[in-house]
């Protein structure tokens, strides 16, 4: 399993917009083979900081989950959501290997 961890500079004043491109990128990874573990908004300190975690069984997968971008309509309409805003200031995406209890 490999996880990505996206982590956002957002507009604080545009909070509702990232909501809405979060909401869709969940549906998105969810529909194309990923579990998305969430997005994790500000709520107390830093207002311009967020999360986003989620997970494919391999880094292959993942990739073809990639293929599907700047392609596949729906990918389109959700970057438009982030790129028409101007909700998202910069994001870095990090993989890692979880490491869950009991397992």
């Amino acid at each position: 399993m490999i996880t990505c961890v996206v982590e956002y500079q957002i507009d604080p004043a545009k909070t509702a917009a990232f909501e809405r491109f979060a909401r869709a990128w969940m549906q998105l990874v969810e529909r194309h083979g990923g579990t998305h573990h969430g997005y994790f908004l500000p709520g107390e300190g830093a207002s311009d900081e967020a999360l986003a975690l989620f997970s494919f069984d391999s880094l292959a997968a993942y990739e073809q989950y990639r293929t599907l971008f700047g392609s596949d309509p729906d990918f389109v309409a959700a970057d438009r959501i982030r790129d028409e805003s101007g909700c998202v200031i910069r994001y870095r995406r990090t993989f890692m290997r979880p490491l869950l209890p009991g397992r």
